[in-house]
């Protein structure tokens, strides 16, 4: 797996996210450094953990994707002497 990084159109954003969520749950001020070093280490520490349940239900949708296309395939099939 890659680092996480963010676009340079993202990060701003996402700072400011933070920055905000500060101010008005915490109550504390955090400038944009402070955010951005916060922010990367979020990504390094614990990024991987919503990365892999990211992977998880991507493996969960397709498998229940492939099970459908199996069910769908084995409705296509015409009935023969033949057995497998």
């Amino acid at each position: 797996m890659s680092d996480i990084k963010f676009s340079s159109e993202e990060k701003p954003l996402i700072v400011a996210k933070l920055q905000r969520y500060f101010s008005e749950e915490l109550k504390q001020q955090i400038g944009r450094f402070d955010a951005e070093f916060l922010i990367d280490f979020i990504s390094e520490e614990i990024g991987g953990y919503y990365y892999n349940r990211g992977v998880y239900d991507a493996q969960t949708v397709v498998a229940a994707r492939l099970e459908d296309i199996g069910d769908q395939l084995f409705q296509l099939e015409r009935r023969t002497d033949f057995k497998r």
